[in-house]
């Protein structure tokens, strides 16, 4: 009895692989192995980067508001902690969102929990 190997599915496999590293550098994009090892750390790098995202958002906006609550006359550490005695439940996104684009609606803030 022959051997039944279903090349259909190996290749269509491997072209799956080939087909998401196109436009990588060098031997990454043609050889199968070189690829295929390509990929799955790319697919790492990812899983790694999609947790990094929320660090790196969260630190960008305590900077932001830090920086607006300076121009007020307060530090980061201060506002928050005034924030949170005075009972005033809004998250960092929000706080830094108003602080860039709507100074006027982020001084409010400031001057009712000072």
């Amino acid at each position: 009895m022959p051997r039944s190997v279903n090349h259909v599915a190996s290749r269509a496999r491997r072209k799956k692989i080939l087909k998401r590293v196109k436009g990588q550098f060098g031997a990454r994009k043609n050889v199968w192995t070189v690829a295929k090892n390509a990929y799955e750390k790319g697919l790492t790098y990812a899983f790694i980067g999609r947790r990094l995202k929320k660090r790196e958002f969260r630190a960008l906006w305590i900077q932001r508001i830090n920086a607006a609550a300076r121009l007020e006359g307060m530090s980061y550490s201060q506002l928050m902690g005034a924030l949170h005695k005075a009972g005033i439940e809004i998250n960092r996104k929000t706080l830094a969102y108003l602080a860039v684009h709507n100074a006027e609606a982020f001084k409010a803030i400031v001057e009712k929990v000072k």
